[in-house]
């Protein structure tokens, strides 16, 4: 069992490190893409779902984008070292369908446009985040690792609401 933990952990890293070695343009294609494919979440989910939580003591729908939102401007804004001016979106942005979609695609928006500013040679600059030190093109690797993490997430909800979640989009 331990060689198989080891051999998926290894397998993990390398695909995260393989990820942060892409291009700029295809990292601008991979993040509109994954903005695309979140807005057919987003619509999937009847207006009435928005609020919906799985238990108790999980985030909501809307709570779960928000988030998703919230950390791809932090991971943003520490790569650019600018910041982006948002504040905790689950605690401002009301959880209704339209409010919730419009700050997850604008987040998305943010990230798409603070990768095109970024220089090409700065992606193997060191950045700290949450105290670890690593590259900015790591960082934008988990940056979008995080996001598909939390979309991925929400596909229960769409099924104990009854919706079918949406086509996966891999290209």
């Amino acid at each position: 069992m331990k060689k198989l933990t080891l051999l998926f952990g290894l397998l993990a890293l390398a695909c995260t490190t393989a990820f942060a070695q892409i291009s700029k343009e295809e990292s601008i294609a991979e993040w509109t893409r994954a903005k695309a494919y979140t807005k057919a979440y987003l619509d999937a989910m009847p207006a009435d779902g928005y609020t919906f939580k799985a238990t108790p003591e999980v985030r909501s729908f809307a709570e779960q984008m928000l988030h998703l939102a919230n950390a791809s401007y932090y991971f943003l804004s520490t790569i650019t070292g600018k910041p982006s001016g948002q504040k905790d979106l689950e605690k401002t942005v009301p959880q209704t369908k339209d409010a919730t979609t419009k700050a997850v695609l604008d987040s998305y928006d943010y990230v798409i446009a603070s990768i095109k500013a970024i220089p090409d040679a700065d992606l193997s600059k060191p950045v700290t985040a949450e105290g670890m030190k690593t590259t900015k093109g790591l960082l934008l690797a988990k940056a979008f690792e995080h996001q598909t993490h939390h979309r991925g997430q929400v596909t229960v909800y769409l099924r104990l609401k009854g919706v079918k979640p949406p086509q996966e989009m891999l290209f």
